[in-house]
């Protein structure tokens, strides 16, 4: 299993011993961690179920990341800052990261867990997810953890029946409020989005008069670029559904 619960706890490489070294034997050394590097990289086995388990139809990958409120962040701060926990691909693998993990009712400040499909960073420019939306839902506090479970859990059993559209899921801890949300490839796809708004209905047992909200990663982006630079975002890409 591709383990990276220490991406949590320490982002530094482990190379100031290199430094302390003179140039010739700096550059004997970095050569070497290269070569290392390259060959681990060529020898790293794909994440595969383990004998007698229960493989799911596709890989996934858990994610955190954590920020300052209020601070604007770029693509690139944003994609240092979420950390990559590890990718399973069985439902005993999965259950072995979900035991150990903190559930969202119980993170503090500004957190998010992400579970995406191996190879799909939870991005809005990632090629996978460039061109789609997420539906939204915004919960009192109280109710993160088990709505998290239970979408994540409807996503990976391939509940939402709408075949690779389903890129993966978000959990927001926030100060007044959770945010959960799905993402998928196509926004321009109503059929499909309609279909995955219904299956988030069915699988959270929402209230019928729940409002939710579709948004396009475009206008994410461009409601982002606006609150870097000072220019208005977009505040017309809420759709209320009955």
């Amino acid at each position: 299993m591709n383990n990276k619960f220490d991406a949590l706890k320490d982002d530094d490489s482990g190379d100031h011993d290199q430094n302390e070294e003179n140039g010739a034997q700096k550059d004997g050394e970095k050569e070497k961690t290269e070569r290392d590097k390259s060959q681990s990289s060529s020898k790293r086995k794909a994440v595969v179920p383990g004998p007698a388990e229960h493989p799911l139809q596709y890989n996934y990958t858990f994610w955190y990341s954590r920020r300052t409120p209020g601070r604007p962040t770029s693509s690139q701060s944003y994609e240092q800052n979420v950390k990559q926990i590890g990718t399973f691909a069985s439902v005993e693998q999965f259950w072995r990261f979900y035991s150990h993990m903190v559930r969202p009712g119980d993170l503090t400040g500004h957190s998010d867990f992400h579970l995406f499909k191996e190879g799909i960073k939870p991005m809005w420019e990632d090629d996978a997810n460039k061109n789609g939306g997420k539906w939204i839902i915004r919960l009192r506090k109280g109710l993160a953890s088990r709505c998290w479970e239970n979408l994540i859990l409807a996503m990976l059993g391939e509940q939402f029946m709408v075949g690779e559209e389903i890129c993966g899921a978000v959990v927001s801890v926030r100060f007044q409020e959770d945010i959960i949300s799905i993402w998928n490839k196509t926004a321009s796809d109503q059929a499909t989005t309609a279909r995955i708004r219904d299956t988030l209905r069915r699988v959270l047992n929402l209230p019928p008069n729940t409002i939710m909200e579709y948004k396009t990663h475009t206008d994410s982006i461009k409601g982002e670029v606006g609150r870097i630079t000072g220019t208005p975002p977009r505040l017309d890409f809420i759709v209320f559904q009955h």
